[in-house]
């Protein structure tokens, strides 16, 4: 299977990560390489998306769901406009085309 610009999805319906920083295996972060899990940058409604797009992230434990600045408890701003700039410079998005397909903006318009 594969998205809608020919990026080949695993079983699970991702494309392989656009994200920079994004490290196999390391948290986007912290750096720490133990405990890791995946995040879908764009959740909800939209997590579909944010896989086949490949907007998600590896996070550790603590940056993800436990500690106290985690994307789940912050919201990830930040995170979020890394992965917009991603996908926008990926797929040659405006910040409209963007809106579009994940319902809001995450970055200042320059």
């Amino acid at each position: 299977m594969k998205n809608e610009y020919g990026v080949r999805l695993d079983r699970n319906g991702y494309a392989p990560s656009i994200v920079p920083g994004h490290g196999e295996y390391r948290c986007l972060l912290c750096g720490k390489n133990r405990y890791i899990e995946r995040h879908e940058v764009f959740g909800g409604a939209y997590r579909t998306k944010s896989k086949a797009y490949g907007l998600w992230v590896h996070l550790c434990e603590s940056c993800h769901r436990t500690g106290g600045d985690a994307v789940h408890s912050t919201g990830g701003a930040a995170v979020k406009e890394r992965a917009q700039r991603a996908a926008m410079a990926a797929y040659g998005w405006t910040v409209d085309e963007f809106r579009s397909r994940f319902g809001k903006n995450y970055v200042e318009v320059e």
